[in-house]
């Protein structure tokens, strides 16, 4: 085993809005070692509703909202249940929080989740705020998830494209050379589960079923496909809502079963329109996407190559993105990049994170290539900054 593993806890809530994704890690910050327990606390629909409200708000709101602050209270207690549910301590916690509003162009990433809640109780130190430095710095501010890939997939052939279907889609390149690109692709579920929502009351498009029974109007998605967003250069990234009045207009009178294939053949046609500088040998999906088959079938019939879900390289595809941050949170501790240039447009690598430690809690602080240095006295708690800035 490597001296410098750290077991660490990685939390996750994505743009699908369903839930919190928790799982155990041990690693370095550079390559993983076990991985551990992992599960999914799907969200009561109370919560997933004003989650989805805010999205809505997050542009006009003040930071002291009181609706804001009562929804972050009860998203935190949430990632506290599900840290005490996988039932293992670790020396830290990786918590994203839930993205509200996503618009590098205009400097403002802000994911709310109040950390030092989370670190009081758990009872552990608790690493957030991943995207700001980034975003601050020029960057785009996502995809995070590439260097956790690369690390996933050392010992696979190159080239090889892991794509993750979230509410957002996005995409990491590894080349056979060592070079890691990475972009958010288009739409992924959520546009589809808003969809379906509105025209069947169900929370998604379950195995793709709604979708597979409808025909995708071409003509609706090139109206679709003609959004700005695809002729920029990579790397680039979205909101949630990025395509939301277009999608409003282009699906306008079209039948519950046709506006979801229209969705569907959106998510898959921006996917497979990604700017890769060489066909890969294989494509990897994770997130929800994968689960829905009509999706799969258009990427599959999209590329030349084999379409698989990661559990074919015996990844867990419900579990990668919340190990990504129990990684990225070690990589903050030692003072690691979280982005490259290649990545999210940063000038250059670029470290990140924010740590928070409780009273009374004793810390290990890292320090790159030297592992845990004996415990003392622990960090000062940095108050928790939470607002439209962020």
């Amino acid at each position: 085993m490597n001296d410098n593993f750290v077991a660490a806890i990685g939390l996750m809530s994505g743009t699908s809005l369903d839930g919190v994704d928790a799982a155990w890690l041990e690693t370095d910050g550079e390559t993983i070692g076990r991985s551990g327990p992992a599960l999914t606390l799907h969200y009561e629909e109370t919560l997933r509703d004003d989650l989805r409200r805010l999205l809505d708000l997050a542009p006009t709101l003040a930071a002291d909202d009181p609706f804001l602050r009562d929804v972050e209270r009860r998203l935190t207690e949430d990632h506290a249940i599900a840290v005490a549910m996988l039932g293992r301590g670790a020396s830290v916690i990786g918590f994203h929080g839930q993205t509200i509003l996503h618009a590098p162009e205009r400097r403002r990433t802000w994911q709310i989740g109040d950390a030092g809640l989370l670190g009081r109780r758990s009872r552990m130190p608790v690493v957030h705020d991943f995207r700001s430095a980034d975003v601050a710095a020029g960057g785009q501010g996502a995809p995070l998830v590439p260097l956790f890939h690369a690390a996933l997939a050392a010992k696979l052939r190159k080239p090889l494209l892991i794509v993750n279907i979230g509410g957002v889609a996005n995409m990491t390149y590894l080349g056979a050379g060592g070079e890691i690109l990475a972009c958010d692709t288009g739409p992924g579920n959520g546009p589809l589960d808003d969809w379906t929502r509105l025209h069947t009351g169900q929370p998604y498009d379950e195995d793709g079923k709604l979708a597979a029974a409808g025909h995708a109007r071409q003509d609706r998605l090139a109206v679709l496909l003609a959004h700005p967003f695809f002729r920029q250069p990579a790397p680039k990234s979205l909101d949630r809502l990025t395509f939301s009045s277009l999608i409003t207009t282009a699906t306008e009178a079209l039948s519950p079963e046709d506006g979801a294939a229209t969705l569907a053949a959106f998510t898959a046609t921006a996917i497979a329109s990604a700017p890769i500088p060489q066909p890969p040998l294989q494509v990897l999906v994770c997130g929800g996407g994968r689960k829905n088959l009509n999706i799969m079938h258009r990427l599959r019939a999209a590329f030349a190559c084999p379409v698989e879900p990661v559990e074919t390289a015996g990844w867990d595809g419900d579990a990668i993105e919340a190990q990504c941050f129990a990684f990225l949170a070690v990589r903050s501790l030692r003072g690691l990049p979280l982005t490259l240039p290649s990545t999210t447009g940063v000038a250059e690598p670029l470290p990140g994170g924010r740590l928070v430690v409780p009273a009374g809690v004793d810390f290990a602080v890292l320090k790159q290539g030297q592992g845990a240095l004996p415990p003392g006295p622990p960090p000062k708690a940095e108050p928790l900054e939470t607002g439209p800035g962020r």
